[in-house]
């Protein structure tokens, strides 16, 4: 059966699974069916859907293809079992049911699969691969080429003479000669010495090559002195190049002993680990996803009053990493993962000026407002879905530059698949927290094509970012965490696990505070501008100064309203020392006034100016003396008040029109980019958009099928009819859906015919889709010679 031709043959809903599994064929959507066949046959399409199937699988397409004839599945049978045979006697081989080592219900899942996504057609007893996965798997299962095309640059003098040492008296061209004494290698194998044939077994399960100098030299069976030359001589390997050499396929079969593959599971392999209980994980992951919201929310914070600045380069300092660090009191690799979710997110987003600053988005004040859950589940998902990879950050580029946090060489398009096949690994185990070996050996086993370094740094990296996140807990995939990966129900799953906020805190003698519990946001905001966190853990600490109050002071905040919000907040009496410091400093709050003269200080009391002036640490300043309660001084005013301050004064500043300066700036907010929305499909796919993709496709390839070339008049005959008439079929066929076909003049009046689909006709035109030139036009009704039904 024709390729094309079985891909017609499948239902919609067939074809509907194959566009979601493989969404490339459909970006964009062909203009037919042969289209369709024509791209999953492309070498790229191809490639991006082999790096999707298990090991098992995979398998099945590799013995597929050593053979170039269609196959049977009860020969296909027997081929993987011997491999399944040969593996570990103790696991179960069989999926979904069956006798250990029979591997029928697996692969007859596997060639259900095949079938779905291409790669396999025809019935049971012709089974074919899908045109060009032979020429994408160029050395399927380990196995080198075929002899034909081993031997292809040899010279035909010395394939000649190959043949006559190996299979003399026999007819045909040299290639021909060798090619079916290799089909059967068995006196050739026994010929060789065991040092020969031990070079052989390093090459049987591949990979098929390797390099041996000389590797192009002529030798003959008599003249060989050395294990290789043996085997060249024979034409058991193949001389590629000057150094290499190649395994013949036919071969590696022999010596294969007729398997295709040397161990094979049809399940994936178990995993191992510590045994979790499932409340306590999701309890310690919930307790996890709170901490890191409120983490992601006061660095928001922070930020929105000092930003730190954008390098040149892009991305944030190191500097301004540890600061952030320092302030979230978080590991630097933790305070990274922070601030690349919160960035993925939208929350936060370069702006403020020239040189840039990053700051909160407005976005951020809309999450800010949902439900503890909710933001749990908006930065959960980024995480899950972004491309940037937090645990690279400190690490150094191939340029050894180092990689900061925010810098745009920090995506890697492997990383959401990666984190999503990682957690898949730890859904299959519930209450289980898998060890790091055993998730990569599983892993190898569901996606055997995607190997490598990075990809084993990118589970590292998910498994430690999971934890933090709060996805896992104790290592175990929680219950919130399987609904995030599933797709649905995660803020559902988590809110009943989260502690409520409390909205008090107990007042302490010793200028402290005490949080019971975590705070509600307004209560979290104002103690953090009102006193400094002393410690963090069950019970947060906070320490009240002369410094906190200031900065609160500073902030347009009243001594008595502090007073008031500490009463109303406190379960317990406000301590009369918290009480005498608040008071305190408000009254000497703003009693000094700094300007502009550069900068100057003016103060109702001359007896206090006085006592500034002799001070001996005033000297640095430059002070004069303008008036009885005027100094002038020629530093600047942010220098003047720090400088006071330091030599325990209490000034605030003051503009030209002498209103005080509120020093701690209103919140910045800045533009971002909003996050990617999370579709239904795994694979990226709307399943809405594959359902038109198919509507198209059918209707495309019908059209397709229906074309016929356009009529020339008056040689050929084309629709002819009255003008009304014309009218009211095209009115017709557009309330119906239908398409017609009609006679049309060009502009040199050449009558031709065109097949459309109308779509609607007004102020003279017609609007249709031209399925003869597969595009929309507009035609001019009075050019339209005719119309009539197909």
């Amino acid at each position: 059966m024709e390729f094309t031709e079985w891909i017609r043959g499948r239902t919609d809903e067939q074809l509907r699974a194959l566009v979601s599994a493989r969404p490339e064929l459909i970006t964009p959507v062909p203009a037919h069916l042969e289209g369709l066949a024509s791209r999953a046959a492309s070498p790229s399409a191809i490639g991006r859907v082999l790096d999707r199937l298990d090991r098992f699988t995979l398998a099945v397409v590799e013995t597929l293809a050593v053979r170039d004839e269609p196959i049977a599945k009860d020969a296909l049978h027997d081929l993987i079992g011997r491999a399944l045979g040969s593996g570990d006697p103790t696991h179960p081989r069989a999926a979904g049911g069956g006798e250990p080592g029979d591997p029928e219900p697996a692969l007859s899942a596997a060639l259900d699969r095949l079938r779905d996504l291409a790669l396999v057609y025809g019935p049971d007893d012709a089974l074919e691969l899908g045109p060009g996965v032979r020429k994408v798997l160029d050395d399927p299962a380990g196995l080198g080429p075929r002899a034909a095309e081993a031997f292809r640059h040899h010279a035909p003098e010395q394939l000649d003479e190959m043949a006559d040492d190996i299979a003399p008296g026999t007819a045909g061209s040299g290639k021909e000669r060798l090619a079916a004494a290799l089909a059967e290698p068995a006196a050739l194998v026994a010929s060789v010495s065991p040092e020969a044939r031990g070079a052989l077994d390093q090459l049987v399960w591949g990979p098929p090559t390797g390099r041996v100098p000389n590797a192009r030299r002529e030798v003959r069976i008599e003249s060989a002195r050395s294990p290789i030359e043996e085997l060249l001589a024979r034409g058991l390997l193949a001389a590629t190049g000057e150094e290499s050499v190649t395994l013949p396929r036919e071969v590696g079969l022999f010596l294969r002993g007729g398997r295709v593959h040397r161990d094979l599971l049809a399940v994936p392999p178990p995993l191992h680990g510590a045994t979790r209980d499932p409340s306590l994980a999701d309890r310690t992951a919930a307790g996890q996803a709170f901490s890191f919201v409120r983490a992601v929310e006061e660095l928001c914070e922070r930020w929105s009053v000092e930003p730190p600045g954008v390098l040149r380069t892009g991305g944030l300092g190191v500097r301004d990493l540890k600061r952030a660090a320092g302030e979230l009191d978080l590991p630097e690799w933790v305070t990274a993962l922070v601030v690349e979710v919160a960035h993925a997110a939208g929350l936060v987003a370069a702006g403020g000026g020239v040189d840039g600053e990053w700051l909160p988005t407005s976005g951020y004040d809309l999450w800010r407002v949902r439900s503890t859950a909710d933001r749990w589940t908006a930065l959960a998902a980024t995480w899950l879905h972004m491309d940037r990879v937090p645990g690279l950050v400190g690490e150094r580029d191939d340029r050894d530059r180092p990689l900061n946090a925010l810098h745009t060489d920090l995506r890697r398009s492997s990383a959401p698949g990666v984190r999503a096949a990682t957690l898949g690994v730890l859904a299959a185990a519930p209450g289980l927290a898998p060890d790091r070996d055993s998730v990569l050996e599983r892993l190898a086993w569901e996606q055997p094509r995607r190997r490598g370094p990075l990809r084993e740094q990118l589970v590292d990296f998910t498994l430690r970012e999971a934890e933090q996140v709060g996805v896992t807990g104790l290592g175990a995939l929680s219950g919130h965490g399987r609904a995030l990966v599933e797709g649905g129900g995660a803020a559902e799953m988590l809110a009943p696990l989260l502690p409520e906020p409390v909205d008090h805190v107990l007042l302490q003698a010793d200028l402290t505070a005490v949080a019971p519990g975590p705070l509600t946001s307004e209560l979290n905001r104002w103690m953090t501008l009102t006193a400094d966190v002393e410690s963090k853990g069950g019970a947060t600490v906070y320490r009240f100064s002369e410094s906190s109050i200031r900065r609160a002071l500073d902030a347009g905040h009243g001594g008595e309203e502090l007073v008031a919000m500490l009463a109303r907040h406190s379960a317990t009496p406000v301590p009369q020392a918290l009480s005498y410091l608040v008071t305190d400093v408000a009254r000497r709050h703003g009693r000094i006034r700094v300007g502009t003269a550069s900068a100057y200080i003016r103060c109702d009391d001359p007896a206090l100016l006085d006592q500034i002036t002799a001070d001996r640490r005033s000297a640095a300043l430059r002070l004069r003396r303008l008036a009885p309660t005027v100094i002038a001084s020629r530093s600047s005013r942010a220098a003047l008040v720090d400088s006071l301050r330091a030599m325990g004064y209490a000034p605030v500043a003051e503009s030209l029109d002498g209103d005080v300066i509120i020093s701690q700036l209103e919140s910045r907010r800045t533009e971002g980019v909003a996050p990617a929305r999370a579709v239904a499909s795994p694979n990226g796919l709307d399943p809405e958009v594959a359902v038109a993709a198919v509507r198209a496709l059918r209707a495309g390839d019908a059209a397709h099928l229906a074309r016929r070339e356009p009529v020339d008049a008056p040689g050929g005959q084309v629709p002819r009819g009255p003008a009304t008439a014309t009218i009211s079929a095209l009115q017709e066929a557009i309330k119906q859906g239908v398409r017609v076909w009609i006679g049309y003049l060009d502009s040199q009046g050449n009558a031709t015919s065109r097949i459309l689909e109308p779509a609607r006709m007004e102020g003279g035109y017609l609007t249709a889709y031209d399925e003869t030139r597969a595009a929309v036009h507009r035609f001019a009704l009075h050019r339209i010679t005719g119309v009539a039904g197909l």
